[in-house]
């Protein structure tokens, strides 16, 4: 399982869902690897489909002439109402689709989990971090 986890300190997690996602052979490889990077990726919709843009795949080191580009934008696989619904949230003032984790079900098919999220402002992002401070100081004393 491979997590990003910057989009939680960045963003307000709202919901989540769960995708497929296409990818080709040696993206497979990769990913069972490791070598993702979810440094600006997001989802968005095109022609009524969602993709998931700027994510880092690193080509397989023995893919050869089969090799992917590493940024290509994946498309990404869910119910008709399901993105009618998330088409909808997203058009709101200020929400995007996050991705949280890429993993490889019980079926050894790779998924995503997709964050409804809002951004935190710079205090907002302070203001848990000192939390988080705080609340590992008291399960140390106790």
């Amino acid at each position: 399982m491979l997590e990003n986890r910057k989009a939680r300190h960045d963003y307000e997690i709202l919901e989540t869902y769960e995708a497929g996602i296409a990818l080709k052979g040696t993206e497979v490889k990769s990913l069972r690897a490791g070598k993702v990077d979810f440094t600006g990726s997001y989802a968005r919709f095109s022609n009524g489909e969602l993709w998931l843009e700027d994510l880092y795949i690193a080509p397989y080191e023995k893919g050869g002439y089969s090799n992917h580009d590493p940024r290509r934008p994946r498309k990404l696989l869910l119910h008709k109402q399901e993105l009618n619904k998330l088409r909808g949230k997203v058009e709101q003032k200020g929400l995007t689709l996050v991705p949280l984790k890429i993993y490889f079900n019980e079926r050894g098919y790779a998924k995503v989990l997709l964050a409804l999220a809002r951004g935190k402002r710079d205090y907002q992002k302070k203001q848990d971090d000192k939390k988080r401070a705080v609340e590992r100081e008291m399960e140390k004393w106790y």
